[in-house]
């Protein structure tokens, strides 16, 4: 239990966190992956290399200290970050050695200024944090095997069925490989997939949206090939999934996770906001409300650069031609050509060109992709006076977004 007198020493770092959060962040997770090389398993490279993990933890480190008094208004950051931890087989004792090198980073980034008081309090203040989270994660355990076919940890499961979606992305279809139960989910959730990569003589974990409603028979994550070249970490497994497994391989999984979910309240409009690859949750979201027979109007609103990087235009296509609830609104960088008839907008997404009855006040929006992506139409949608309660988001990786929620 912190002293008031160890609340104020930690609150008295918020400025040198503000300063320099990302240094100390950085520091910690080289000297923590230097002293326990056995976590380079654990943590996504690609994301230390970019500083998306370091300016991840600083933010909610900083978040920690400036509500020390009362921790407990951090619940919905800590059931984001609880999500990711079991969807990665985060255990209690790993707490421990992040503790360990979170403290000693402490002293050694901030020299004189770390007082044996101060880094007393700093550690009593880790012990405190290290206790809410694990008391979460382990109720979220709790849930994932309770559930028919559920499971912890990770568990082998074969690829059924390798689908080419567009010129970007590619479909995994998975089944358990003991050929159990396939476990419930919700929609907008994810799944971690651990590959060994030969080339870093590690284990890496990625974390991929289930792109289908809930079946009992198979997840399906749909993955987009990026850029970067192997080895580099940007990419790396999204681009050994394209290039090296096939129908028939065998992949480590762990049970579907995530806070980001379908609101399914009442028959309110749903509006569905996404670019790219960020359409995967939301594509599971949409096909749930369609095979339940949900009469609430669903609008689509996506975005990619060009007709044949669109994955699932067909599938949506049917679906807007077989339920009159369904309207779709594309935009493409490089509008198509005839002898396509895909009617869209040219440019990137930009809500204002829409018509103002489409977004309506009453209904829930969901967005996915980028940061940028979500913070520009997070922006203009409270511009046009839509509720901040009723705008729910997704971003890709290491959660580095905040908004008020007031």
């Amino acid at each position: 239990m912190l002293t008031t007198e160890q609340k104020e020493l930690v609150k008295a770092t918020v400025p040198i966190l503000k300063e320099s959060g990302v240094l100390l962040t950085d520091y910690f997770y080289k000297r923590m992956l230097s002293g326990n090389p056995e976590l380079k398993h654990v943590f996504n490279l690609a994301n230390q290399r970019n500083k998306k993990q370091q300016t991840a933890l600083a933010m909610a480190v900083l978040a920690y200290a400036e509500h020390i008094e009362d921790p407990s208004v951090l619940m919905p950051v800590v059931d984001g970050i609880g999500h990711k931890h079991v969807s990665l087989n985060i255990r209690p004792e790993q707490y421990m050695i992040v503790g360990k090198h979170l403290i000693a980073s402490i002293g050694e980034v901030l020299g004189e200024a770390a007082t044996p008081a101060l880094l007393e309090a700093w550690t009593a203040a880790y012990n405190q944090l290290a206790s809410i989270m694990t008391g979460h994660e382990d109720g979220l355990y709790h849930q994932q095997v309770q559930r028919p076919g559920g499971w912890s940890g990770w568990k082998p499961f074969t690829i059924k069925k390798k689908q080419k979606e567009s010129s970007e992305i590619t479909s995994f279809y998975l089944v358990p490989t003991d050929g159990g139960p396939v476990a419930d989910f919700i929609p907008g959730q994810y799944l971690s997939i651990r590959l060994f990569i030969p080339e870093l003589g590690l284990l890496q974990p990625r974390q991929y949206s289930i792109s289908n409603a809930p079946n009992g028979e198979y997840y399906r994550i749909s993955v987009k090939k990026e850029g970067a070249p192997e080895p580099n970490p940007d990419g790396l497994i999204s681009n050994r999934l394209h290039s090296h497994v096939q129908e028939g391989d065998i992949v480590e999984v762990t049970a579907p996770a995530g806070s980001f979910f379908l609101k399914d309240q009442g028959d309110h409009p749903a509006i569905f906001i996404s670019g790219g690859v960020g359409q995967t949750p939301l594509m599971s979201m949409l096909e749930a409300l369609i095979r339940t027979g949900s009469k609430k109007p669903k609008t689509w609103i996506y975005g990619c650069k060009d007709i044949d990087a669109h994955a699932f235009k067909d599938q949506l296509e049917l679906w807007a031609k077989e339920n009159k609830e369904v309207s779709k609104h594309i935009f493409y960088d490089t509008p198509p050509t005839p002898p396509h008839t895909e009617q869209a907008y040219q440019g990137w997404v930009d809500l204002d060109l829409l018509d103002e009855a489409i977004l309506a006040p009453n209904a829930d929006y969901y967005i996915c992709g980028p940061a940028p992506f979500i913070t520009k139409h997070m922006k203009a949608l409270l511009e046009k006076g839509i509720r901040r309660e009723a705008i729910h988001f997704e971003e890709f990786g290491p959660q580095t977004l905040s908004f008020n929620e007031n």
